[in-house]
């Protein structure tokens, strides 16, 4: 088993381990269509771009 021939200091440890972080989702205010988005996402109700892509069908399956 390898084992390391100094002891890591606090400071050496600290630094590696500080770059491990959760960052943001980048959420925008869509002003068509009033709800928030994920950048480069189909918003909820279904428009990119300010262009309906997905039409949500209104009928029931049952």
């Amino acid at each position: 088993m390898a084992t390391p021939a100094r002891r890591t200091s606090k400071t050496k440890k600290r630094i590696r381990r500080g770059n491990k972080k959760l960052t943001a989702p980048s959420i925008h205010f869509d002003e068509l269509t009033g709800e928030y988005t994920l950048s480069h996402h189909v918003s909820p109700s279904g428009i990119y771009k300010g262009k309906p892509v997905i039409q949500k069908n209104n009928e029931n399956p049952a």
